[in-house]
């Protein structure tokens, strides 16, 4: 691999936005105590105000401003959405170099647990997981981890496999090179950009699925996430007779549209960057 730098100019013009747009959420999301003009969890104004100059986004049924909802779900989406990706990514990434370099029983088991995993269905896996465990932050990370966690196996797995025919590895091996110096030396800086790149892809999917189940009523309650925000609209008798939902659904659901096609666009610009550089 090129030792090149990764610039910002290499992304396309999407790409640019989209991480521009990235910048943008995250910084909403760790300043919101203070750029939003009202508490997110308590009513600040007369219930169902359309948009206006006080309430950017409108409000909710109790009055509660929905900007400074979306600001506050924003760190429950990328909180859970970063977390579930890591853990699966790095969790899922030890067992592929595990699998792939080992081979023999160590690789079959963990291929067959792999295996099964892949049959079961994740979404109502993932229902049942979440009320089983209740309804909080850590279990839905877990929950999303445990199920995100083959694909970065099955890369890096393969990736693992073709490095050990390489003539490098060979020669390394034979001077006495154990399993530690050719993890640091050789295995993780070729499979980090890769990595890197499933674990922005699960990102995407976490933040959905999270946003799933808090609508399904199994998020943590004492959150304002997007995915509860939609619930709690959804609920409302009525929400489609009146003109409540223009913002009070859609505001949270452009929110998510938005944050996964960000990135979406970044993943994708990222792996055509990388595979240019291999």
């Amino acid at each position: 691999m090129k030792k090149e730098k990764l610039k910002f100019s290499s992304f396309s013009n999407l790409g640019k936005i989209a991480i521009l747009f990235m910048i943008l959420l995250i910084f909403m999301a760790i300043f919101s105590p203070y750029i939003c003009p009202h508490p997110y969890n308590l009513p600040s104004g007369s219930p169902f105000e359309p948009p206006n100059s006080v309430h950017w986004f409108g409000t909710d049924d109790l009055g509660m401003d929905l900007f400074s909802q979306i600001c506050y779900g924003a760190r429950i989406s990328l909180l859970v959405g970063i977390s579930a990706a890591l853990i699966a990514g790095i969790g899922g990434g030890i067992l592929g170099i595990l699998a792939g370099y080992y081979g023999g029983i160590v690789d079959k088991i963990i291929m067959r647990i792999v295996d099964i995993m892949i049959v079961l269905p994740d979404l109502p896996m993932m229902i049942i997981l979440g009320a089983f465990f209740g309804p909080s932050i850590k279990n839905i990370i877990f929950v999303l981890a445990f199920f995100s966690w083959t694909g970065p196996a099955r890369i890096v797995r393969s990736k693992v496999l073709s490095m050990k025919k390489e003539n490098y590895i060979l020669v390394a091996e034979s001077y006495g090179a154990g399993f530690g110096y050719l993890l640091f030396k050789h295995f993780i800086p070729e499979i980090l950009p890769i990595l890197m790149v499933t674990i922005i892809k699960l990102t995407s999917k976490s933040i959905v699925a999270e946003a799933g189940l808090a609508f399904l009523g199994l998020g943590d309650p004492t959150s304002k996430s997007w995915g509860l925000i939609l619930n709690h609209a959804i609920n409302f008798r009525g929400i489609y007779f009146t003109d409540f939902w223009k913002w009070w659904v859609m505001a949270p659901l452009i929110a998510i549209i938005f944050l996964v096609l960000s990135i979406a666009i970044i993943s994708r610009d990222l792996e055509k960057i990388l595979n240019e550089k291999l």
